[in-house]
């Protein structure tokens, strides 16, 4: 009897792992970062889930968490096979959940980069960054989720890392909020002052003009690279196939009336079509992290100068093991297929692009996994 229920205990995870491997062959499920209400996004997003359904046969579900970490933690246990991220979450997903980055969305005007702001309302008496930086406790601030580049990591190091501010020791009360959320608090004056970014003012303008026209922008940061796009690097080959094919060529080819409509809904999440990307993408925010960890222990007058010694060591070694791998990457064969590529585009020699999609796409495919 023990050995039959040994049996049928292996038929049965068997018959799960097959499940399992059908399941990743004819359906994934996209996650989909909560920078705003989960059913505005619904609404921008379900009609290019539809459209990566359609073209590639596989059943695509959109995951909304409620914050960046759920996506993380989705994708880390195979409960989302590819996702849309800022670069800090991103980088967490490469970090903790077997993630690499494929593809760059492209902002709606065809620029790769955007910006942190810091943001006030109009009739604030605050009209530049140092007037909200007394950290007397005065005011009420409002920064993004952890693991937002544009609305924490960003201003974290580049205005409160930088002058040696705690902002929980600086604002009367400091709290986390999407985007959207954080744009609505300033337009109705709930905080004097949040995190936001130039992509979710620019979607304000649409959503919510007349909030938009309450808001005053008086900080912005150095130009962020545009979000990635990842997948899991376990995921199918024949998958990781239809999925670039499909990221690369939407908006790009097909009838007029088919590459009209795709970049109608770009334009909705505020995108033009992507561009081909790997995890060079994530070094400068790798660089930007670990020297906000040196600010911030620079800054501990808690620590003495040996305890500080071995954990600045460490972080300098960092720094300069990623920098090494960013100088790398600039010079690199994949920069040049890249700029051959923006050149075709730009000449919109279809015939150029088709066949560089083909070799970013066997070399996306056939990257060795970890």
């Amino acid at each position: 009897m023990r050995k039959l229920a040994l049996i049928g205990a292996a038929l049965a995870v068997a018959t799960g792992l097959a499940a399992n491997v059908a399941r990743a062959e004819t359906e994934l499920n996209f996650g989909i970062i909560s920078t705003e209400a989960s059913a505005n996004q619904k609404k921008n997003w379900e009609p290019f889930l539809e459209a990566m359904s359609k073209a590639t046969g596989l059943k695509v579900n959109g995951f909304y968490a409620s914050d960046y970490a759920g996506v993380i933690e989705a994708m880390r246990f195979n409960k989302v096979q590819v996702a849309w991220y800022g670069n800090k979450s991103g980088m967490e997903a490469s970090n903790r959940s077997n993630a690499e980055v494929f593809a760059q969305s492209v902002s709606r005007d065809g620029s790769t980069g955007y910006y942190s702001h810091i943001i006030v309302n109009v009739d604030s008496p605050y009209t530049k960054l140092e007037d909200i930086l007394k950290c007397d406790k005065s005011m009420d601030f409002s920064i993004g989720d952890p693991n937002s580049t544009s609305g924490f990591l960003v201003p974290t190091s580049y205005v409160f890392a930088a002058q040696n501010i705690e902002p929980k020791n600086c604002f009367k009360t400091l709290r986390n909020a999407s985007h959207q959320a954080n744009a609505m608090a300033v337009a109705n004056k709930q905080v004097a002052a949040a995190t936001n970014n130039s992509e979710d003012l620019t979607r304000l303008e649409t959503t919510a003009p007349d909030a938009r026209k309450k808001i005053r922008i008086i900080w912005t940061s150095p130009i962020i690279p545009l979000d990635p796009i990842m997948w899991r690097k376990d995921l199918d080959p024949a998958v990781k196939t239809k999925l670039y094919t499909f990221m690369m060529d939407y908006g790009r080819f097909g009838t007029a009336e088919e590459i009209k409509t795709a970049r109608e809904v770009l334009a909705n999440l505020v995108w033009s079509p992507f561009h081909p990307s790997n995890d060079n993408q994530l070094l400068p925010i790798r660089i930007l992290e670990a020297n906000k960890s040196l600010m911030k222990i620079n800054a501990d007058d808690k620590m003495s100068a040996a305890e500080k010694a071995p954990k600045i060591a460490e972080l300098q070694a960092e720094i300069k093991k990623w920098q090494v791998q960013a100088d790398k990457a600039e010079h690199s064969p994949y920069q040049k297929q890249l700029a051959t590529f923006f050149a075709a585009e730009k000449a919109d020699n279809k015939d150029e692009m088709k066949k560089l999609i083909g070799q970013f796409t066997a070399a996306a495919v056939n990257t060795p996994t970890n």
